[in-house]
């Protein structure tokens, strides 16, 4: 196993990686929409919150030798199930033809008023 840290995602607030890499695969924690350079969260529409996730998760799939286009599954942790087309919105956006499998768990309160949250697993790019 392997562990993957970037600058460029959140450095994490536990006991975590930021990703993990095994036989292949690269495993990346949940990602909120949480600034890398300042590390506070970034409180703005739930498709700004969405993009910044997303982006996060991004830079841990390319610290790991991966990207979005070989994600396989995600997880998508949404604090209001109200909000889930605009999160459906933005989140096809920025994978675009790419369809990955995918959960969504409809939650309460996130961590720091954050609204999403998403975790992938990944194929490493040969």
């Amino acid at each position: 196993m392997e562990t993957v840290a970037t600058g460029n995602a959140p450095a994490p607030a536990g006991h975590y990686s930021q990703g993990m890499i095994h036989g292949g695969l690269v495993f990346v924690s949940g990602q909120l929409p949480i600034d890398p350079a300042s590390g506070r969260p970034r409180i703005g529409s739930i498709e700004e919150q969405t993009q910044l996730a997303v982006a996060n998760v991004s830079a841990v799939l390319e610290a790991a030798g991966s990207s979005l286009g070989r994600v396989i599954k995600t997880t998508v942790y949404v604090s209001d199930i109200g909000l889930w087309g605009r999160v459906n919105a933005v989140y096809a956006e920025c994978f675009g033809d790419h369809r990955p499998a995918r959960a969504v768990v409809p939650t309460r309160d996130l961590h720091f008023g954050c609204q999403v949250e998403i975790e992938a697993v990944a194929a490493i790019d040969d």
